[in-house]
């Protein structure tokens, strides 16, 4: 048997699919979202000295949150500690782990899995920009191994809305799925 070798269909137009649960999905489901690249839709908001985060997706249910981590100049995002999966694209400069020999590019895909420690860093002149997806707590550590603070759902929701309120943006509701 044959396997599908590309789309069946190229028609440019909305085709109609029929679902066998399209009321309930109609009334329990919840469409998909867009953001748009404008301050205003979602704002660089400041994470330390030489970092900004630009927040794109809060899912309080699965505890999952999206967004570009920003380091403007070489730097270093502190130790920390997942307790979810992680999946990343580099999307400018680069970035690595001290604890790991590969570096991650524009279009490079990584994945870190829960419990291990690392330390994120950037030696590009230019710092790096990369989009995360999370699912779980961070843990934070000083630079002596202890436990400074979790960054989770609800931290991220503060850390955007507190931003938001403190520099007259809007909330965007689009953020959270």
């Amino acid at each position: 048997m044959a396997g599908m070798k590309a789309p069946p269909s190229g028609a440019y137009k909305i085709v109609k699919v029929e679902e066998l649960y399209g009321d309930l999905i109609s009334k329990r489901g919840i469409e998909g979202t867009y953001i748009g690249k404008s301050e205003e839709e979602s704002p660089w908001v400041p994470f330390g000295d030489n970092a900004a985060i630009r927040h794109l997706a809060f899912d309080v249910r699965n505890n999952v949150y999206c967004n570009i981590l920003w380091i403007k100049s070489p730097g270093v995002i502190g130790t920390h500690k997942h307790r979810g999966p992680v999946w990343a694209v580099g999307l400018e400069g680069s970035f690595r782990y001290l604890e790991y020999d590969w570096v991650c590019g524009p279009g490079e895909f990584i994945t870190e899995m829960p419990g291990t420690a690392h330390t994120l860093v950037t030696d590009d002149p230019n710092g790096m920009k990369a989009l995360f997806w999370m699912q779980g707590a961070n843990e934070f550590y000083d630079e002596q191994g202890n436990f400074v603070e979790t960054l989770d759902v609800w931290w991220f929701m503060n850390h955007y809305e507190t931003y938001c309120k403190e520099n007259n943006f809007p909330i965007n509701d689009q953020l959270y799925i």
